[in-house]
């Protein structure tokens, strides 16, 4: 008997969160969304909650600004919101009982991840995540074989990576339900072209020169 331990399956857990500010602390979380993947692309679970302000934080006067042109998104970034203690202890609890190692994908992850690990972190006192996680953006740039960020928006990107609408609508879940399917497209992609099934395999040039 081999004495170690089989590793986890590794689970994509795409998240979006919706704020009232650029920094974690002085600004408040005000939705948080995750949409969980298995490397077979299908869709495992998700969660989803809106959180109270933090009563020692204050909103950004420019974001809310940017809120104020999108009342449908902010009214579902706030509305049953709930205090952060409760949301982020559930959320805890969620991740753990995944059937997997949970991976953090964010879109960028430098926004999502640290609000998120903030919050973990202050409300429960550990973040399940560790120190795992993906930039989607990155990870499209590796794909695509490009050092220009630029070349990884959306309408930049394969078409057959993109099905449907590629705009952000503000809403945490199905921002990070979008964001996590786009995720599978490219990673299964990038796994056809490592075993050499991928069509693309030897030669990128079916993707323009931007």
């Amino acid at each position: 008997m081999s004495r170690f331990k089989p590793e986890a399956v590794e689970l994509f857990v795409s998240t979006d969160v919706e704020t009232d500010g650029p920094a974690p602390g002085s600004h408040s979380m005000l939705s948080l969304a995750s949409a969980v993947f298995n490397p077979e692309g299908e869709l495992v679970d998700t969660f989803s909650a809106n959180l109270e302000p933090l009563p020692d934080a204050t909103a950004d006067r420019d974001t809310m600004a940017w809120w104020a042109e999108r009342p449908e998104a902010w009214g579902a970034a706030t509305s049953n919101a709930k205090d952060p203690a409760t949301v982020m202890a559930d959320y805890a609890a969620w991740l753990r009982g995944l059937p997997g190692k949970p991976i953090f994908l964010g879109y960028p992850v430098a926004f999502d991840f640290p609000f998120v690990s903030h919050y973990l972190v202050r409300f429960t006192g550990t973040n399940p995540f560790g120190r795992s996680a993906i930039d989607i953006h990155s990870y499209a740039m590796a794909v695509l074989q490009t050092a220009s960020l630029g070349r990884v928006i959306p309408r930049r990107m394969p078409p057959h990576w993109i099905e449907g609408d590629s705009v952000a609508s503000h809403i945490a879940l199905d921002d990070a339900t979008r964001q996590g399917l786009l995720f599978i497209r490219m990673y299964q992609e990038n796994l056809r072209r490592d075993s050499g099934d991928s069509p693309d395999a030897e030669s990128m040039s079916e993707y323009p020169e931007w």
